[in-house]
């Protein structure tokens, strides 16, 4: 077979040569074929023939128009369900070798004859301009506090053109997540870009009693910062790609970088919130060049951050407890009946009266929870001990696993008198310190001793250190032993 190269040397030798039979035999060929490309003028290749042709027949000719059909009705179908059909439809008639076949003639159809597929065009970022942000779940990363899962989700920021990029620890898509994690992003850069786009903050929507108030106060958190907010399509997450790409690469990092660790606990939140911010900085820093840029065209904070918070007013129920965004908390005794103001946060809720806070309460997680705290009923409950028998909330009056481990001990040794009894000794928590009291119930379990009320008063109020058989004292290490045994080890 004549080769490219054959042909061009040829071509070279026929300048020096005399004669074509020298030329041909020097370029490798038959004078009669040297004759031929030099009266063609053409490379072997450029003689070479399209293969248009099928080397075998199409096993699906007869069946192509029902395929091409069906494909129009519903471009999105798969060669393979496709193929399927066919096999139930005309049985014995294709094996499951053809599948492929059939996956290739289907893929020519849609580049050639399918429905256009939708183009995405590169977008020019300028600096300043667009950011966009989104909440990503950390569940998948295996995070614990203290030995105990920590699921949370994370705020996320970036500004398109430096890939600047900041984030808040948060639990939902609530309006007030976004808001604290969005102004913390803004203080934390110093500035204020022209743009935010999210999604279309559906689950946001979703937490408050209407779109339209999520709306109004969605609409009053840009106007303070002056940002002109944008939203994407439905369904279109690529619109939104910067922060989705942003999401995928922040969490690989967040995974190598326990990895370094060489663990995914830590001894608190704040622990972990600084691992997240140093993270955070370690990224950014990288982007120095192109974040300077921004700077220069960011435009001014406002004077002050815009309350985080959800302002509600409602009515404490004769049972000590107000319902606030479909959970229920307790609140003191003293304000049955009274109207009193809500503050609702992204963790937690601020309860106010007479133009004063009167208490902090941690926000409950999800819907139709509750939170009952003990102090706030305890003085009326201990006058009333025949109602905490089927109390609906009574598993909250449990401060630790020790008092139900009481109350179960007093039902066993005196029925009748048990609610009485541990209520007074709720009460004595109430009063003194639960702590102590907590500490007291251990040491009677421990010891298999009685548990009364006078057992766990007299422990309380008495000097002595309470203590059990789990309590272990370490001495202080003293690092000079180890210097002079170093020492002892060089000398020999």
């Amino acid at each position: 077979m004549i080769t490219d190269n054959q042909v061009r040397r040829l071509r070279r030798l026929m300048q020096t040569e005399r004669t074509l039979s020298s030329s041909s035999a020097k370029a490798g060929m038959d004078e009669k074929t040297a004759r031929k490309y030099i009266r063609l003028d053409k490379l072997p290749g450029e003689l070479k023939v399209e293969h248009t042709w099928r080397t075998r027949e199409d096993p699906f000719e007869e069946v192509w128009d029902e395929v091409r059909s069906q494909l129009e009705d519903n471009p999105g179908l798969e060669a393979k369900t496709l193929f399927d059909y066919l096999q139930r439809k005309y049985k014995d008639h294709f094996s499951d070798g053809q599948l492929r076949t059939l996956q290739r003639r289907i893929k020519s159809w849609r580049a050639l004859e399918g429905p256009p597929k939708e183009v995405f065009f590169p977008q020019e970022h300028k600096p300043g301009r667009l950011s966009q942000s989104d909440f990503t779940h950390m569940d998948d990363l295996g995070i614990t506090i203290g030995g105990e899962r920590f699921n949370h989700m994370l705020y996320h920021f970036v500004l398109t053109y430096s890939n600047w990029e900041a984030g808040t620890i948060c639990f939902s898509e609530s309006f007030e997540s976004l808001s604290e994690g969005l102004q913390d992003a803004l203080w934390e850069l110093g500035g204020v870009p022209h743009i935010h786009q999210t999604d279309r903050l559906s689950a946001g929507v979703q937490k408050t009693t209407s779109p339209e108030e999520f709306t109004q106060r969605y609409n009053g958190l840009l106007k303070h910062y002056g940002l002109q907010g944008r939203k994407i399509q439905t369904g279109k997450a690529n619109e939104n790609g910067d922060i989705e790409q942003r999401h995928n690469r922040f969490k690989r990092a967040v995974k190598q970088s326990l990895m370094l660790r060489g663990s995914r606990d830590f001894i608190n939140r704040e622990e972990y919130g600084q691992f997240l911010k140093k993270l955070f900085m370690q990224l950014n820093s990288g982007r120095r060049n192109r974040f300077e840029e921004e700077l220069k065209v960011l435009r001014r904070l406002p004077k002050c951050r815009l309350d985080s918070c959800k302002r509600l007013q409602v009515k404490v129920g004769p049972s000590s407890t107000i319902r606030v965004n479909h959970n229920v908390y307790s609140v003191n005794s003293r304000l049955i009946g009274e109207s009193i103001k809500i503050r609702l946060y992204a963790e937690h809720l601020e309860l106010w009266y007479a133009q004063r806070c009167i208490e902090k309460i941690p926000r409950l997680r999800g819907e139709r929870k509750h939170h009952i705290q003990y102090r706030h009923i305890i003085d009326w409950l201990v006058r009333k001990p025949g109602a905490f028998e089927n109390y609906r909330y009574r598993e909250d009056l449990f401060p630790t696993h020790r008092f139900r481990v009481a109350y179960d001990f007093l039902k066993r040794s005196n029925p009748n008198r048990a609610n009485k009894e541990y209520l007074k000794i709720l009460h004595l928590a109430a009063r003194e310190n639960e702590l102590l009291v907590d500490a007291a119930l251990d040491f009677l379990i421990d010891k298999e001793k009685a548990i009364t009320i006078e057992a766990v008063e007299a422990l309380v109020k008495s000097e002595q250190k309470i203590t059990s058989a789990k309590d272990v004292c370490i001495d202080e290490v003293d690092i000079k032993a180890y210097d002079a045994l170093i020492e002892e080890r060089m000398v020999v």
